[in-house]
């Protein structure tokens, strides 16, 4: 027998081996699933190259909390990513809060810090995320119900989620930073909210980009103008740049922004276009704090620095000479009275940051708070009745009021989680919005986690209408749209250098 038919009998058995072990089911750009956490019910996961649409099977009791039960389709990734999606559910289902997720996680331990955007049963759409180990999970809601596309954008350590509706633009839900050392488990999860019981969802239209960070690799920071309808919580981007820009001031005509960047101020038109630099004469190191007076005739500038520090002056809106209003230093303009008579601003004398006020034609300032510690981001209610303000004197930043001659002084914040910053009454009268650090975070530095909260003008619970990554140079001046249906704020990511 020759060795030619004695190879092929000896490899014979081996082939036939072979075509006997069960293939490995197709999952597309992913390549495993598995349950993660305790179920009671073994998820699965399958392809369908011809449909291009993955249908993911799970139960456990939720993706919350400290601790997670799932069924999840995933890869391990580095580096920054862009993962978008569509999700539908079959069926009624037992449970109106079943997700389907587009998720990026540290591990598969049920308590890993995460990051996801949860498409539930009912429609909600929320960004969901737990930033250490055996933490608690928070969130961030949108308007826009499903069924909509969802997108999940991971910048370093930075997680933006954002939504689009029957194919128009990409909304925000959300940004937050979440430390995740790379390779982290990128997939599908999904979760029947009910450990009794399995659930499945179809995601369609995927799209995974990974975008490698090699060594070396520079990033800049992007920041985008937003404005955020109260009423509902939508969001909109207006103009997105990749440099730093803050401070976005609304006019009395509702047509345009008042920005700094690069010690200037600028304009844009508030349907988006393209910033134009406003003439302010001497006033060309500006900082964040400037403002217009109620009847859009004159900008309100803080600028300077080195040995004298912030001053403030005023200009014509339209651009024109700036005139100094504040001889002495650092001073930093936050509000005009209503009868555009009067400036209100935060200055440090002897040591110390108070609340001040002087003629905007000039003349002698009058101090209204002494407590020990910051006191800082002065703003009148539209009536002039009332000042509103941050204060340290309690340790950590809370908002305070008081009359405008400085009697009254009375803390309206008292919860513990936050600091927080920047007051701003509505035009109507009805509501203050400010700005919340975590309250380990001291100062008001920017790049960090933080949300934008809202309540009564007269006092009562403070509730977050918006989470994101910014700081510095969010909310610190009046932002509110004339009418006080809408708020106008920056939040920041640092993507990959071009």
């Amino acid at each position: 027998m020759c060795r030619a038919v004695l190879l092929a009998l000896a490899l014979a058995p081996l082939s036939v081996l072979r075509a006997e072990e069960p293939s490995r089911p197709a999952l597309g750009v992913f390549d495993q699933a598995t349950d993660v956490g305790v179920v009671e019910l073994k998820g699965t996961s399958a392809y369908d190259a011809t449909t291009r649409v993955y249908r993911v099977t799970g139960s456990g009791y939720n993706i919350w909390f400290d601790h997670d039960a799932f069924q999840f389709l995933s890869k391990k990734t580095a580096g920054d990513l862009v993962f978008q999606m569509d999700a539908a559910w079959v069926g009624e289902g037992k449970d109106p809060h079943r997700k389907a997720c587009a998720m990026v996680r540290q591990s598969l331990d049920a308590d890993s810090p995460y990051v996801d955007i949860a498409v539930h049963g009912d429609g909600l759409i929320e960004m969901q995320f737990r930033t250490q180990k055996g933490g608690t999970t928070s969130g961030a809601r949108t308007p826009v119900k499903a069924p909509a596309t969802v997108k999940l954008e991971r910048d370093g350590d930075i997680f933006t989620a954002s939504v689009s509706k029957d194919g128009g633009p990409f909304q925000p839900i959300g940004a937050w930073s979440v430390p995740m050392p790379d390779p982290v488990y990128t997939g599908i999860a999904v979760s029947a909210h009910n450990a009794k019981t399995l659930e499945t969802a179809l995601v369609s239209n995927l799209s995974l980009t990974e975008r490698p960070v090699a060594q070396g690799t520079k990033r800049v920071q992007e920041t985008t103008l937003e404005t955020l309808t109260v009423a509902t919580g939508e969001r909109k981007v207006v103009y997105r740049n990749k440099s730093r820009f803050e401070a976005p001031n609304w006019s009395p005509d509702g047509r345009l922004f008042y920005i700094n960047g690069d010690g200037r101020i600028w304009t844009l038109p508030t349907a988006g276009g393209e910033l134009s630099a406003l003439n302010t004469g001497v006033a060309t190191r500006c900082n964040n704090d400037h403002g217009l007076t109620a009847d859009g005739k004159w900008l309100a500038i803080s600028s300077g620095g080195g040995r004298e520090g912030s001053r403030i002056y005023v200009a014509p809106a339209a651009g024109g000479d700036a005139r100094l209003v504040t001889p002495e230093g650092p001073s930093y303009w936050h509000g005009w009275s209503p009868d555009s008579k009067t400036l209100v601003y935060c200055a440090q004398r002897n040591g110390n940051f108070d609340i001040y006020t002087i003629p905007a034609d000039g003349g002698d300032e009058t101090r209204l708070t002494d407590a020990e510690g910051l006191d800082d981001g002065p703003e009148y209610t539209p009536d002039g009745g009332l000042i509103y303000f941050h204060s340290e004197r309690t340790d950590v930043p809370k908002i305070w009021r008081m009359k405008p001659d400085g009697t009254g002084q009375e803390q309206l914040t008292f919860d513990e989680a936050y600091a927080d910053w920047f007051p701003h009454p509505s035009p109507d009268g009805q509501w203050v919005v400010f700005l919340s650090y975590e309250k380990s975070v001291k100062g008001h530095p920017a790049n960090q986690n933080v949300v934008l909260r809202l309540m009564p003008l007269a006092g009562g619970k403070p509730k977050v209408i918006a989470t994101l990554f910014g700081g510095q140079g969010t909310l610190n001046v009046p932002s509110w749209s004339p009418d006080s249906k809408q708020i106008a704020f920056v939040s920041y990511r640092h993507v990959q250098a071009p």
